[in-house]
């Protein structure tokens, strides 16, 4: 499990890097859409979830996992202010990720640990898509499989290029940028 949410983690964060690259030259989302540091600070605060949930089971406690927060305008806003803007937050990830897959994405939990049904509430872009147990090892592949490659993609997609090129670090998308999440 490690070396996919390994990936998944490089994948994004050279996204955001070939974003910040573009600096000012890139187009103002759509209304209602997430500019470069909103995405990567929901990002942060889905892993900074996930991240509690592995430490939770770790440690022998009831663990959760709910991330409406991780949707909220203002909280996100807060966390690109603290973090200190897109390269704060690239950094954040990063560590955040090297902790998750140290913890959960690596031998540190053994497989009963890993299959421990964690209750979780799971929303996108406000629709309900889980509300009920899910085993804890799910939640950290979900992250590799489908959160960091989907928003890799939204990254990419504020360069508004109509072909992107070849991004083999992008599991699951094929090179032209279609498809995915």
């Amino acid at each position: 499990m490690s070396e996919p949410l390994r990936e998944a983690f490089r994948a994004l964060l050279d996204a955001a890097a070939t974003v910040a690259d573009a600096g000012a030259t890139l187009p103002v989302p759509p209304e209602g859409e997430w500019d470069a540091d909103r995405i990567l600070a929901h990002v942060s605060l889905v892993t900074a979830t996930t991240l509690a949930a592995v430490s939770a089971v770790a440690s022998g406690v009831a663990a959760t996992y709910d991330n409406r927060v991780a949707h909220d305008v203002w909280t996100l806003d807060r966390v690109v202010e603290l973090a200190g803007g897109g390269p704060g937050l690239r950094e954040r990830i990063r560590v955040q990720g090297e902790a998750l897959c140290a913890l959960g994405g690596g031998p540190a939990l053994s497989a009963a640990e890993l299959d421990t049904p964690v209750p979780t509430l799971l929303l996108s872009h406000d629709t309900l898509m889980v509300d009920g147990p899910v085993p804890l090892r799910d939640l950290v592949a979900g992250l590799a499989e489908a959160e960091l490659p989907g928003h890799a993609k939204q990254l990419l997609d504020l360069l508004d290029l109509p072909d992107l090129p070849d991004l083999p670090g992008l599991p699951g998308l094929p090179a032209d940028g279609t498809g995915g999440v």
